[in-house]
């Protein structure tokens, strides 16, 4: 399942959840779109691991948990802490990141 934060309250989810995975994206963002269901498909097979997307823009604190300079950004945190990070629209990539913290 995948929470999409509806309040600057990223870090609240990152310490209450060992595994995190964030999407950063926004609105305008044509590759966070295409990304998006593909960071669902990862949530659904993964359900041991926290999946939250968070608009870099609407939430300013949530981004700064992470090097957030193009979008979309995913980020990795584990035991509350920022683990990894990067910035594709591949899903290999991603997937490969998500392995990391599984």
């Amino acid at each position: 399942m995948v929470q999409e934060l509806t309040e600057d309250n990223l870090q609240e989810i990152v310490n209450g959840n060992d595994k995190v995975v964030v999407q950063y994206s926004a609105t305008w963002c044509g590759n966070c779109r295409i990304m998006k269901p593909k960071f669902k498909k990862l949530a659904s097979e993964n359900e041991n691991v926290t999946f939250v997307i968070a608009d870099a823009e609407k939430f300013p604190e949530s981004r700064k948990l992470a090097d957030v300079s193009n979008l979309p950004t995913f980020a990795t945190f584990e035991g509350g802490s920022f683990k990894n990070q990067t910035q594709t629209n591949k899903f290999e990539v991603l997937k490969e990141l998500v392995n990391e913290v599984i």
